[in-house]
């Protein structure tokens, strides 16, 4: 199975937490963790929800 990295992710942002710098608007929370492996540990499933972010065009 393939890792997923939140970092490429339209949902994923950084918090200014330093308890909890990792967040996920899919799911609507913040974590110590990256989101895709909170996910994980929690549901026993990979995330659903990763949709990869567009590159910007100059």
């Amino acid at each position: 199975m393939e890792k997923i990295n939140c970092h490429k992710c339209i949902y994923y942002f950084v918090t200014w937490e330093a308890h909890q710098p990792h967040g996920c608007k899919a799911y609507g929370f913040k974590a110590k963790m990256i989101p895709s492996m909170v996910v994980q540990n929690s549901s026993g499933k990979p995330c659903s929800l990763f949709q990869l972010k567009t590159p910007v065009s100059k």
